[in-house]
């Protein structure tokens, strides 16, 4: 199975015009003609799962039409999608920031799909989509790092009674390094499909590893990849994986 995850800014592009004429204006432009480009780029790579990061679901930027849903009738994949902030936030007032989403798409049956919300952060949206061999997650943790210890904390208790393999997936912001994950992996015995620990962010320059797959222990990764790819300030992931048909390890209480 094939996995992608991108991190795609809302289809707003980046470096080239996207801070003319003052910084960020990109951010306020529409989004047409990059995300023709970032579909055109996902059709070459084919992936069964897609783990879309910041996706505008129908504000003017996207002509009011939802960037995953595009995607997924363009190319043929079932999809869900939601805004990243619970219902009671105040951004929900706010324009544009209303429809910042995340997605998942999938060719491979959703067996069951729940949506999850962390307690801290601006950002708390969890994805959880139940697959015929492996749950998948996708997440977008907080900018803080307070906010995001509590957020891996109440993922790992979210996790820890599968009964399946696990993905995680997402934009992690871990601007202090892999290094904040160590307690977490160590806790869930999960591991990260970027062995060699290669960064992907910003993608005309990588030096940060932000973005992550991360894979219980009857996963098995058969090739990992960062292509060279400005579409976004993030660059994509892609991962070729199988499961190991054994149980899933008993994992540790954390902090243990």
């Amino acid at each position: 199975m094939r996995l992608l995850l991108y991190n795609i800014r809302y289809g707003t592009g980046h470096k080239k015009g996207f801070h003319l004429p003052i910084p960020y204006a990109g951010f306020f432009k529409k989004t047409t003609a990059n995300l023709q480009r970032i579909i055109s780029f996902i059709r070459t790579v084919d992936p069964d799962i897609i783990g879309l990061v910041e996706v505008d679901s129908g504000s003017y930027r996207s002509s009011n039409f939802c960037q995953a849903e595009r995607i997924a009738n363009d190319l043929g994949y079932d999809f869900v999608v939601e805004t990243k902030y619970s219902s009671n936030s105040i951004v929900q007032r706010v324009p544009i920031i209303r429809q910042q989403s995340n997605a998942l798409l999938s060719r491979l049956s959703i067996i069951k799909c729940d949506l999850h919300y962390f307690s801290q952060g601006v950002k708390r949206l969890i994805i959880e989509a139940e697959l015929e061999q492996v749950v998948v997650y996708i997440v977008h943790l907080s900018l803080k790092y307070r906010h995001r210890q509590n957020q891996l904390e109440q993922l790992y208790s979210l996790v820890k009674n599968s009964k399946k393999e696990i993905i995680i997936a997402g934009d992690f912001n871990t601007f202090w390094g892999s290094r904040e994950l160590r307690l977490f992996l160590a806790a869930t015995g999960l591991k990260n499909a970027n062995r060699e620990g290669s960064p992907s962010h910003p993608s005309h320059a990588p030096h940060r590893q932000i973005d992550f797959i991360l894979h219980s222990q009857g996963i098995h990764i058969d090739s990992f990849s960062i292509p060279d790819i400005q579409l976004s300030d993030h660059s994509p992931l892609i991962c070729d994986f199988s499961c190991d048909a054994h149980p899933l390890p008993m994992y540790q209480e954390l902090g243990r």
